[in-house]
């Protein structure tokens, strides 16, 4: 191995260092790969020790270059869905695509960037890179998952949807830890052929160790459900180009209707049903004749959860707020969520003061930018306890899916992905529910308008998936969830423990070999 190293290291040492930035950005793009639903989830193992090589011949400032360009090339290719949505109104929106697409990748670039000048240049006092490198680089996924309202899309733990079994370690790390632990697998790639063997091979043996346990978890917990809830999930398939024309409004009514009445697939009785995000055509809570309809179609004993627009009185300058509404079969509203992390670009404009003078507007057009509510919050439902409500891309945020002192019985997120049509981005958006799902060990609903709607267990085992792009109703009992794990009850404490070890021990012990070499 070594020899077959030192041939490659001649070549790639070769390489003008034009050549070597149009290889690093063409690794990034490979390591896009990685995200569902492609789930090349190895390819870290060659991309990312590569990347470290050319930080390691590096000097500064050309370290941060070269990360800057292996993370543009990677987001775009994670990304690369976002562009779908300024199809659907392509007369208006099209020329923002690339400014919103290649825009978005180069910013998120720039905590990459740094995270590899960091490697470079602890590296370069004599601390060992492929410990000093995950560190650094999760340590930047964090601060984007956070900082100016955070994005944590695309995070190279969303891997593991790849990984099998491996993914129950979400339960003890969280989507963080795994980034954490993916990467530092792929850097020790690197340093069993530059001289270490011990330490290299013992976090590489913690791979096939973590598969070994998920299967054991696995077996062991066989899906438990509840005796009393059997949750119908409405899949309307409503395409973008129809959806909020005034003309269309009783036609797609009447189809959610029609789904949510049809008979049971079950044995038992229907107990809750759940629509998707902001399908229903109008304001619901605002129309008794459509909250009448409702209830008849409910009955007595059942509940309705659906994705709405509500605003805060009626009033064309209220407050707008894409939410969760509870209705019971007296045609009431009898609980509410406000989303609390609305999306850049979509429901809000960031920047607006500078990009609307310039024609730039958000996607979903209403006379102001959503308001965001106030944060995870359990909804109490009659007969089915308490829910955790998540909406669209709230499920991306690993501390954000529970009310830390009101932990809920299970989570239902609502989503409207028909904007990416038949893209990666459905894909990702149900990984990256499934992590919660494993991390919080809390059954999970999913109600997605064109698809991927899902019940999961608390483990990510798939009740039911639905396709893309079909209209149905789906009815499924309501699986049992779990006391809450590690993760659950310690969050960002792990990470950060994971990170002071990492950091301890490469500032303990020597690089198996010089940068230089």
């Amino acid at each position: 191995m070594n020899h077959l190293f030192n041939i490659v290291r001649e070549n790639l040492n070769q390489l003008s260092p034009l050549a070597t930035s149009f290889l690093t950005f063409l690794l990034g793009l490979l390591s896009g790969l990685a995200m569902p639903p492609y789930d090349l989830w190895w390819i870290f193992g060659i991309t990312f020790p590569a990347l470290l090589f050319f930080i390691s011949k590096a000097s500064l400032p050309r370290a941060l270059l070269l990360g800057w360009l292996f993370g543009f090339g990677y987001f775009l290719v994670a990304l690369h869905w976002i562009g779908y949505a300024f199809f659907v109104n392509a007369g208006t929106d099209l020329w923002m695509m690339p400014f919103a697409v290649g825009g978005l990748a180069a910013f998120l670039a720039t905590y990459w960037g740094f995270a590899a000048s960091l490697t470079r240049y602890f590296s370069a006092k004599g601390c060992e890179p492929f410990l000093l490198a995950p560190v650094f680089f999760t340590a930047a996924e964090y601060v984007r998952g956070h900082w100016f309202s955070g994005f944590a899309w695309a995070a190279p733990g969303l891997a593991v949807d790849g990984m099998g079994s491996v993914s129950q370690l979400a339960y003890i790390v969280g989507m963080e830890g795994l980034t954490f632990f993916i990467l530092l697998w792929a850097a020790a790639l690197i340093a069993l052929v530059r001289g270490h063997r011990v330490l290299p091979l013992l976090v590489l043996a913690l791979l096939p160790l973590s598969w070994a346990w998920g299967q054991w978890r696995l077996a062991q917990n066989p899906t438990q459900f509840s005796e009393t809830v059997f949750v119908r999930i409405v899949q309307p398939n409503l395409s973008q180009d129809d959806a909020w024309r005034s003309k269309n409004a009783r036609l797609i009514f009447d189809r959610l209707l029609a789904l949510s009445a049809q008979p049971s697939q079950l044995t038992k009785q229907v107990t809750h049903i759940v629509w998707p995000e902001s399908v229903v055509p109008f304001l619901i809570d605002e129309s008794p004749a459509a909250l009448s309809e409702v209830g008849q179609m409910l009955g007595e004993n059942r509940i309705l959860m659906t994705g709405a627009v509500r605003r805060s009185a009626p009033d064309p300058k209220a407050d707008y707020f894409t939410s969760v509404l509870v209705i019971d079969g007296n045609a009431k509203v009898i609980a509410h969520y406000d989303k609390a992390h609305l999306v850049p670009g979509g429901e809000f404009l960031p920047l607006a003061w500078l990009l609307e003078p310039l024609g730039f507007r958000q996607v979903v057009s209403l006379p102001e930018s959503f308001k965001a509510g106030k944060g995870p919050e359990s909804l109490r439902i009659p007969g089915a306890g308490l829910v955790g409500a998540q909406v669209c891309y709230e499920a991306t945020f690993p501390q954000e899916t529970v009310d830390p002192l009101n932990r809920p019985d299970w989570l239902v997120n609502v989503t409207n992905d028909g904007w990416f049509g038949q893209s990666t981005g459905p894909w990702q958006h149900l990984a990256q529910f499934r992590l919660r799902v494993i991390e919080q060990g809390l059954a999970g609903v999913r109600s997605a308008n064109t698809g991927v709607s899902a019940i999961l267990d608390p483990f990510g085992r798939y009740l039911i998936q639905s396709p893309l792009d079909v209209e149905a109703a789906y009815d499924g009992q309501l699986p049992l969830s779990l006391a809450p794990g590690p993760y659950a009850k310690f969050g960002d404490l792990i990470l950060l423990g994971l990170l002071l070890f990492g950091l301890v021990v490469a500032f303990t012990i020597r690089k198996a070999s010089p940068t230089s070499s």
